[in-house]
């Protein structure tokens, strides 16, 4: 199986028209996406390579029945496409957008919350995710991936998605789906989400968790691994040598004050049960040892 997608999936890309969204967009579709539509009120009745152009999300979730959306839209007009794809009925928004100012975040996170329960948010400012062999949507270099589990994936950096899965696909470890939940400071799916789903997914048997510093994710994800997990985690925490109040990379990757260490995140993890590495390489030592032991 997989979390939230796989080969039924159906995409509609906001932001088609536009050269990285056409780019990644078709990008996805070579992978086997099953990428049915693009939405641009100006380019209505034109196509990307075969893709059809509507003008509304609405009227490409009528005409191709998408269930899942991918916002690569310029960031002013990131809000206004995500709260379009939820009242269009989207199922799964993907936002990939990044620089999106915080109070938007605020605004559509919690409108998603309120009045769109049925909708599901990944990012913004994050690399996608994929299930391989299924579905990629977003930036994710599936080919390094190996198809078929048993390892679910979870990170916050967009490289380090990247490089867990490349650390997995060399040591023949198969992945049954790869999150990329973005580092901003108001993300639409947490490590809890997933980790949640992956806890429920009969193929999938271990996790590997990609944290970074700034915030309480990862304590967070501690506490739930903690009381709710059976299945083994090993993590890898990056930022160990960042410096307080500088920001390292991602909105959210920020220590403030004593707050949001790596040191403190490990530790916790650690005391969770959960097997940590010091570095990307050393956490896909570890979990191909705890898959040799499943």
């Amino acid at each position: 199986m997989s979390i939230f997608v796989d080969e039924n999936t159906k995409v509609v890309v906001q932001g088609l028209t536009g050269s990285q969204g056409r780019f990644y967009g078709l990008r996805n579709r070579a992978y086997g996406t099953q990428v049915v539509a693009g939405v641009n009120p100006k380019k209505a009745g034109t196509d990307v390579e075969g893709i059809p152009v509507h003008a509304t999300v609405k009227e490409a979730v009528a005409d191709t029945g998408a269930n899942a959306s991918m916002v690569i839209v310029p960031a002013p007009g990131a809000a206004a496409a995500v709260m379009e794809a939820a009242e269009a009925g989207i199922e799964l928004i993907v936002c990939l957008t990044e620089g999106i100012p915080m109070h938007d975040e605020a605004m559509f996170f919690n409108r998603l919350r309120r009045d769109f329960p049925g909708t599901h948010l990944i990012g913004p400012n994050c690399p996608g995710l994929l299930t391989p062999g299924k579905c990629n949507i977003g930036f994710i270099p599936a080919e390094v991936a190996k198809e078929g589990g048993p390892v679910g994936i979870v990170s916050r950096s967009g490289t380090l998605t990247y490089q867990a899965l490349k650390e997995l696909g060399e040591k023949g470890i198969g992945v049954t789906t790869c999150v990329g939940i973005g580092g901003d400071p108001v993300p639409g799916t947490s490590f809890i989400d997933c980790l949640r789903r992956f806890e429920a997914d009969p193929e999938t048997r271990a996790v590997i968790m990609f944290g970074e510093i700034g915030g309480s994710a990862e304590e967070e994800a501690a506490a739930f691994i903690t009381g709710e997990m059976t299945k083994p985690v090993v993590a890898y925490v990056a930022g160990v040598t960042a410096p307080p109040g500088k920001k390292m990379g991602h909105a959210g990757a920020i220590i403030s004050g004593s707050k949001g260490t790596a040191q403190a995140k490990m530790e916790a993890l650690r005391a969770a049960g959960v097997r940590v590495g010091l570095n990307p390489t050393e956490a896909g030592d570890l979990m191909a040892e705890v898959v040799a032991a499943l």
